[in-house]
């Protein structure tokens, strides 16, 4: 059993589920969501906050500030509170109450944006009030995880390599992209040491980071207002998006079989699910793992809350919440 001293200390990176009994998808869903943080955001801002130090850049009363859509945030949370610093989240509308209140639980303060800009979005918003606060007061440091290289190393440097050792046979990885860096990290790591490993890009519908028309989303994590910096398709094999709607639809599917996970998690398991269904009606046996970044009790009043879900999507997306879920292949 480990002893630790500080949170960030802890993150279990061994634990994969096997999608095949349980749901029927030849699928095998690494789990990131079992540290302090909650979520994969902890390898990246832990790697962002000690290159920060390295470089001199934090000293006694510096202050944090990045804008998050929620994981990041509470991973960024807790890592400033373990060091001594503070820290500003700046978010919007779309963070989940829950995840709002871990942040002040570390004693993070959240600023929430309302108004998007016209060419960004809500996200464009977040970044120009990160600007004029940094602008403002020397105290405050953005480590920029759009453009930080230390997002995607953290997953060069540990991700991927665990996804390589438990399966040295992989043919097909799925990740989820937001920043990129989860995805960057990986794809870059399998192009240089497995490079005939398919990577499949998953993004949601209304997503602009690889070229599609903006759209409203509503679930937090995945996707982009504005096209990610660190983004270099060539690294990328194949991109899907999803709808919302069928986020939210195999979510459901997971929590009757036990399995509460996030919102990211429904996002990259139901493009996996018709990905790999196209290549079992072909007689194509492949192995494929999916990346899980956090669980689903941030989500409980949205993506798990029959009347948000109701409201957004209609009662069709809720088809498998009375436990309807197809019989294991």
């Amino acid at each position: 059993m480990p002893v630790i001293s500080s949170p960030q200390e802890f993150n279990e990176d061994e634990l994969f589920l096997d999608l095949r009994s349980s749901l029927g998808i030849p699928l095998y869903l690494k789990c990131e969501g079992l540290n302090f943080a909650g979520s994969i955001k902890q390898k990246a801002a832990v790697a962002m906050v000690e290159a920060a130090e390295r470089a001199g850049l934090l000293a006694p009363g510096s202050i944090l500030v990045e804008s998050s859509s929620g994981n990041l945030g509470v991973a960024l949370s807790m890592v400033a509170a373990s060091r001594g610093y503070g820290f500003l989240c700046v978010t919007d509308s779309r963070c989940n109450l829950a995840t709002r209140r871990l942040m002040e639980a570390f004693g993070a303060q959240v600023h929430t944006v309302t108004d998007p800009t016209p060419d960004g979005g809500l996200l464009g918003a977040r970044l120009d009030h990160v600007r004029r606060v940094v602008a403002a007061d020397s105290r405050y440091v953005w480590l920029n995880q759009y453009l930080n290289p230390n997002n995607w190393q953290a997953h060069y440097r540990t991700t991927a390599p665990a996804i390589a050792r438990q399966f040295p046979g992989l043919d097909v990885l799925f990740v989820g992209a937001g920043t990129t860096g989860t995805l960057m990290g990986c794809a870059r790591w399998f192009h240089e040491h497995r490079p005939h490993v398919r990577i499949v890009a998953v993004d949601s519908v209304g997503s602009v980071a690889f070229g599609d028309e903006p759209a409203t989303r509503m679930i937090p994590g995945l996707g982009a207002g504005v096209r990610p910096p660190l983004l270099d398709e060539s690294f990328v094999d194949e991109v899907i998006h999803v709808a919302e709607a069928d986020t939210v639809r195999m979510c459901h599917r997971l929590a009757a079989r036990g399995f509460l996970l996030g919102g990211s998690t429904g996002t990259v398991v139901s493009a996996a699910a018709g990905w790999l269904a196209g290549q079992v009606s072909e007689g194509r046996g492949l192995t494929a793992v999916g990346i899980s970044p956090d669980l689903g009790e941030r989500y409980l009043d949205t993506v798990y809350q029959t009347n948000w879900v109701q409201e957004l999507y209609g009662p069709e997306a809720l088809e498998f919440a009375a436990g309807v879920v197809p019989e294991p292949a």
